[in-house]
């Protein structure tokens, strides 16, 4: 059962903890999976960036399932934590097998690289869905779980970012760069120990909180009711509306953290050691945000605030991308100085992990607008709908990233400081026009979420004055 109560802050950091692994998967996928099979691997940027869009689509139809499952999980530690201890072993070693493929012609590459990103964020998913859904099942005040999205987001971006720190500082550090294949050894090793360490603490240390025998599952006499269920449920307005905003949001981070080596290797020309700050400045707006939220949630609300803090981040990145396009950047293009671009990333990262912190809870929120309606609780079908957008997201972001590579003629084994300055700025020019129309699409659709704090409020006075009048 949900609490309004402020919880103890020893669940929120064991309970944000199990993201770490989430953040660990995503950086990899984002940051250095299409530059290890395009830069490493010899395969075309358009080519590899077109397989984990297919890769991740395909798979992200099985996390409305995965969702479904969890729901209707039933045992004496709840419908969640199986789940957790289940799937935390075989997620470390889907993880090695992505990074380390055998032998093979282009297109067995390619069926291997598709193969094991399907099975590894299948198998995150098993860790994450569970883990998220336990959000509206702690707890039902409308700010407290923006706390826990809080820590989760801290905790998902910090393992991110330390395997990143990891990889510039310790794993990629001779002249090849992200280009060394032996460095993805020991980035695939410590990636795989950490994920799954994570999810296995987080699931233990939750485990005297959130261990209890688990409500009797939901009666479905069909396959065809099941799934007329899973769709009711999925078809809520409040879900809809956020799905298709969360969409675009994403898209967008799926394309810039693709980017983001070729963005900072050859338009900002860092060195190894400015690579390590960058990941210092992307944290200190992750912690940057932790802070600023709570705040910006009280004062505005979920949904203004998160529209307020996706204007802030478009603003920052467009503001950094005609500097550099106009040759305003102290440094000029051939020679940027990159304290002007941590500077810009410093406001553009917070604003952005502030808004995804206010949709997560957003996403939280909808729990109870569908039980209203419904009769229903359905956590972990709602945040399956939630990473299977993102999953698609991904994708789609991924795969404009090799469209931007393709169509500004970059080149493969490229090298900092020898490129062709027109196609640098191609390159540069289509991404921030990619990043403003996008953008925009995603702003214009979340205006319309129909749920603020005072509706929930009375939504969750309305089901409690119900439950009691049937017992």
């Amino acid at each position: 059962m949900t609490s309004s109560k402020s919880l103890p802050s020893s669940l929120k950091i064991f309970h944000g903890l199990g993201a770490v692994a989430y953040g660990i998967k995503d950086n990899g996928f984002s940051v250095f999976l299409l530059i290890f099979y395009n830069q490493v691997m010899g395969l075309d940027a358009g080519l590899v960036g077109t397989v984990i869009m297919a890769a991740l689509i395909f798979d992200a139809l099985a996390d409305p399932v995965i969702g479904e499952l969890s729901d209707r999980t039933q045992s004496r530690w709840g419908r969640r934590l199986p789940w957790l201890y289940s799937a935390a072993i075989p997620v470390g070693v889907a993880w090695m097998l992505l990074w380390h493929p055998p032998a093979l012609s282009e297109t067995g590459l390619l069926l291997w690289l598709f193969a094991t990103a399907i099975l590894a964020r299948f198998l995150i998913a098993m860790c994450e869905i569970p883990s998220i859904a336990l959000v509206p099942e702690i707890t039902s005040d409308y700010d407290e779980r923006t706390v826990l999205m809080r820590y989760r987001l801290l905790c998902a971006w910090g393992g991110g970012l330390f395997i990143l720190i990891l990889a510039y500082g310790v794993f990629f550090t001779d002249a090849k760069g992200v280009g060394d294949p032996e460095g993805y050894d020991a980035f695939s090793l410590c990636g795989a120990l950490i994920m799954t360490g994570s999810v296995l603490f987080s699931a233990l240390a939750q485990h005297p909180y959130v261990a209890r025998q688990s409500p009797a599952a939901r009666p479905a006499h069909s396959l065809r009711q099941a799934l007329f269920e899973m769709r009711e449920t999925l078809s809520n307005r409040a879900f809809v509306i956020l799905a298709c905003a969360a969409l675009f949001g994403l898209i967008n981070q799926g394309m810039t953290f693709a980017l983001s080596n070729y963005l900072l290797s050859y338009v900002w020309q860092l060195e190894r050691m400015e690579f390590l700050y960058y990941g210092l400045v992307l944290f200190l707006g992750v912690v940057l945000a932790f802070f600023i939220v709570p705040s910006v949630s009280r004062k505005m609300g979920k949904k203004n605030g998160a529209i307020l803090l996706a204007i802030v981040t478009l603003s920052a990145n467009t503001a950094l991308y005609c500097c550099w396009l106009f040759d305003m950047v102290p440094g000029g293009m051939a020679n940027p100085q990159p304290i002007f671009m941590f500077g810009f990333t410093i406001f553009a990262n917070s604003a952005a992990i502030g808004m995804m912190i206010l949709t997560n809870s957003m996403f939280a929120d909808v729990v109870e607008a569908s039980e209203a309606e419904t009769g229903r609780r359905s956590e972990g079908l709602f945040f399956a709908g939630y990473f299977f957008t993102q999953k698609c997201a991904v994708g789609i972001g991924t795969f404009i990233a090799g469209m931007i590579l393709t169509f500004s003629a970059f080149p493969e084994k490229a090298v900092a400081g020898q490129i062709d300055i027109a196609i640098l700025h191609n390159f540069a020019l289509f991404y921030m026009l990619a990043l403003l129309v996008i953008g925009f699409i995603g702003i214009s659709i979340l205006r319309h979420f129909p749920i603020s704090r005072e509706s929930h409020n009375e939504r969750l006075r309305v089901l409690n004055t119900a439950a009691e009048s049937a017992s």
